[in-house]
């Protein structure tokens, strides 16, 4: 299995492609309107441009001449400007008057103009539309950094992303969803997240997820033998990042550890303990809850410690303290190790969490 891994890492047929080649495997979300919003407009625009023709044809009326007879009505203008507008020109009515063709020039050209582009201007925008998605992916891939990866986007992985951006203000661009199901995609896309469609366990496409760069991956695949192998391949691209493995089974934990997993989250053996707690203590269960979502009452939180704070004792404090983390170790409250805090500590706390446009405390 080590063998076939290596050999998936070895292969880079996607982040060896250009950027316009990745269009369909990357997707850079942008800010849309609705299509009919957007033909409405559009037809808003085209009208308007027929109105303002008509509305000088009109009161020029007299410079042109109908090859019928008689003088120009306003269903001649409106025919005019129509067919003018849009280029038919069957030439039935002309300008003669040198007034009504500098008017011609100025005014109907630019008008003309405008409005064979305000209607075919979706077209365009189809036509287009790749070409400006291989530019917002070039864009993106010269600028990441510092992001998360999260493989799988079923209910663990858009938990995982919810919990991310409520509770470190993240920017939904700072995300990179990894999947192979497009629906799921379509609904990572829609939250503002960038999407890269493939099987994470290649090597090449986690390089295309700029897994070399990434602080941390999150791995929440629907089976365990996946995560493994996506977790090989993320460590041996990504030596230092941070690496979150949910599995289902206990007894793969060992494997995962072994992988290159930093921390693995066990989703049975967690569900089968609360569900074993709420038959007895079922108010404990609901804090437990209220501690693991973020956007609302209380929610455990990490912060730096203050100048004022090294040397004291984490109890004597103002915050709730559960523990600490010095040099990447957690120590629980209780324990000799966080008797004292000393520089370059971190304490996990309890925090309340604010209304919605409110500094958190």
């Amino acid at each position: 299995m080590i063998r076939n891994l290596r050999n998936r890492v070895a292969s880079d047929q996607l982040s060896d492609q250009p950027d316009h080649a990745l269009v369909g495997v990357i997707k850079v979300p942008e800010l849309s309107t609705s299509p009919l919003r957007s033909i409405v407009r559009r037809l808003t625009g085209a009208l308007i441009a027929l109105v303002v023709a008509v509305a000088i044809v009109y009161l020029n009326r007299g410079g042109y001449h109908d090859s019928s007879g008689g003088e120009m009505s306003l269903l001649d203008c409106i025919y005019y400007a129509t067919v003018s507008l849009s280029t038919t020109g069957y030439g039935d009515i002309t300008p003669v008057s040198a007034s009504a063709r500098l008017v011609d020039i100025v005014v109907m050209i630019p008008l003309r103009v405008l409005f064979l582009l305000v209607l075919v201007g979706t077209t365009v925008e189809v036509l287009t539309e790749r070409s400006r998605q291989a530019f917002r992916i070039q864009k993106w891939r010269w600028k990441v950094r510092n992001h998360v990866i999260v493989v799988g986007f079923g209910t663990k992985g858009r938990s995982a992303v919810n919990t991310l951006l409520d509770d470190e203000d993240a920017e939904p661009s700072d995300v990179v969803v990894v999947d192979t199901d497009q629906d799921a995609l379509d609904a990572a896309s829609a939250q503002g997240l960038v999407t890269v469609h493939g099987n994470a366990t290649r090597a090449d496409v986690l390089r295309v997820a700029g897994v070399q760069r990434a602080r941390a991956v999150v791995v929440a695949t629907n089976r365990d033998d996946a995560a493994v192998l996506v977790t090989l391949t993320a460590r041996e691209l990504a030596p230092k990042a941070h690496i979150i493995v949910s599995v289902r089974e206990g007894e793969n934990v060992h494997l995962l550890k072994q992988s290159g997993a930093s921390q693995v989250v066990v989703s049975s053996d967690t569900a089968g303990r609360l569900l074993g707690m709420a038959t007895s203590s079922p108010q404990v269960v609901n804090m437990v809850e209220d501690l693991l979502t973020p956007t609302s009452g209380l929610t455990i939180a990490e912060r730096d410690i203050d100048e004022s704070e090294e040397g004291g004792s984490p109890r004597h404090l103002a915050d709730t303290v559960l523990g600490l983390v010095r040099d990447g170790v957690m120590y629980r409250i209780d324990s000799p190790e966080a008797d004292a805090i000393e520089p370059g500590d971190r304490l996990l706390y309890v925090r309340k969490t604010a209304p919605a446009g409110e500094p958190q405390r």
